[in-house]
């Protein structure tokens, strides 16, 4: 019976040898493929772009292609169950975004997944401010002027948003709350449905995040008059907070994090972690997150996790207050 113990505990040693080992040599390999990061979203918005600037270089760094994948619908919960329930093996991850792991959860009466149990952090990747732009014909030039217009007229002035929920949605009602107007909300499939009715004069105007926004205010298409943020913006300093143009407690940005599936070994989420730091943080890259009208931020796993559960509980009450549900 001894020798038989003996014989066991030298086999189960072995066994875990070569386990370790095994895992040693997968990190050290990784990534071996390309990578799939899903962005849950249409292309050409603020979560697109944000990936596409990082995945250009990461593809640089390993040699592998990080892939971009837009899987859009359901405010960002498809492409958001599709990593959930990929295989935990560091070839398919999120770029989450508020929307998913911060608003839809009270939302929604059901998520197709869990934003925290389902999840490991890698970073949060960049913040971005939302833009209040108006058509140029609206007569107004600040916020102030809005406000009185929207005073004046109640129930006449419409603004845009890609959905009902949506951050853009919760920016206006938010704005009605803190100013005391009332604004008429008009929901649309996507944001680029809505930044062309505001463009054409269909309706007055729209909350749009910087980067997605950033050429309409460029080519003065649209008329920016203030961000959404508790401080300006690096690209557009000239334009002031909402709350510096006169609503008291307004504030509101957007973020991108990445996001692999739970159970993702820790060596993978390291380096993960390591290379989107890295990219994030490097001069050229950290510029054109800029240039475009993010915020670079670049955190650790757990700083994020405890980011993504301190939002959860902020836009759980903002949803309530605002009463809106998912359609």
């Amino acid at each position: 019976m001894e020798y038989r113990i003996k014989e066991t505990s030298s086999t189960i040693a072995l066994i875990l040898v070569s386990c370790m080992s095994g895992l040693v040599s997968a990190a050290d390999s990784y990534p071996s493929k390309p990578v799939r990061v899903v962005v849950p979203f249409a292309a050409g918005g603020t979560t697109d772009i944000v990936t596409r600037i990082l995945a250009q270089k990461i593809t640089e760094t390993w040699g592998q292609q990080l892939v971009v994948d837009n899987r859009p619908g359901a405010g960002g919960n498809i492409g958001s169950e599709i990593v959930a329930k990929s295989p935990n093996d560091g070839y398919m991850i999120l770029m989450a975004t508020v929307a998913t792991h911060g608003i839809n959860a009270a939302l929604y009466s059901k998520l197709p997944y869990d934003p925290i149990a389902d999840f490991a952090p890698i970073t949060l990747v960049a913040s971005t401010p939302s833009v209040l732009m108006l058509n140029p014909s609206v007569p107004a030039n600040s916020v102030r002027e809005l406000i009185e217009l929207a005073k004046s007229k109640p129930g006449t002035l419409n603004f845009g948003s890609p959905g009902s929920g949506s951050s853009h949605h919760l920016a206006g009602e938010l704005f009605d709350s803190l100013a005391g107007v009332k604004m008429v909300h008009v929901a649309y499939k996507g944001t680029a449905a809505a930044l062309i009715d505001v463009i054409a004069g269909q309706i007055q105007l729209t909350f749009d995040t910087l980067p997605s926004a950033m050429p309409y205010v460029k080519s003065k298409k649209l008329k920016a008059i203030a961000v959404t943020s508790g401080k300006r913006a690096q690209s557009l300093p000239d334009l002031p907070t909402i709350v510096e143009a006169g609503v008291p407690g307004y504030e509101l940005t957007s973020w991108y994090g990445a996001l692999a599936p739970a159970g993702t070994p820790e060596s993978v989420i390291r380096k993960l972690n390591s290379d989107f730091v890295g990219t994030i943080r490097t001069g050229a890259i950290a510029a054109k997150l800029v240039e475009a009208g993010a915020e670079p931020v670049a955190n650790t796993p757990d700083q994020f996790a405890v980011f993504i559960r301190s939002e959860l509980k902020k836009w759980a009450k903002v949803v309530q207050d605002s009463g809106a549900r998912a359609e």
